[in-house]
């Protein structure tokens, strides 16, 4: 895997639980998405607020922090983890370039404010083995994961 060494374009997002179903929001506030797990009777997409031309790497980190949110959740119930109620993923998606060649990395934080930073690293790393984003980006991508408990 290669390393960039220049950074071209960041796409951001913040991703928290919702009633219905998980809402994410761009990091300069333009991307309003509400989405919602496969069979799931809550609204499907709901897109708000967003400019004309959202950058592919918002868009993708979007998508992922949805998928690795409810990871989040099956993790935890497994781990009978109760998650606070201001449980928030923060996914930041780079276009980089090397040399001539393009390619792209990820940082996922997960926020669990209050939980041990055992559980929180518990937590954030089984999400990162089940979540269907994560392991199609595994080994093909630079991947780095934080967790925040404050």
């Amino acid at each position: 895997m290669s390393k960039i060494e220049k950074v071209l374009a960041t796409g951001k997002t913040h991703t928290t639980p919702s009633a219905a179903g998980n809402t994410s929001r761009g990091h300069n506030g333009n991307l309003d998405i509400v989405l919602s797990s496969p069979g799931s009777a809550k609204p499907a997409h709901q897109f708000s607020n967003i400019l004309p031309h959202p950058t592919a790497e918002q868009l993708f980190s979007g998508a992922w922090s949805a998928c690795y949110s409810a990871a989040v959740g099956l993790v935890a119930k497994e781990l009978n983890v109760t998650l606070p109620a201001d449980t928030a993923v923060d996914i930041e998606v780079d276009l980089g370039q090397t040399g001539q060649a393009y390619f792209i990395q990820g940082r996922l934080t997960l926020r669990v404010p209050g939980l041990s930073n055992e559980v929180a690293t518990k937590l954030a790393h089984g999400a990162h083995e089940i979540c269907p984003y994560s392991k199609a980006t595994r080994g093909n991508i630079d991947v780095t994961l934080n967790v925040v408990t404050e």
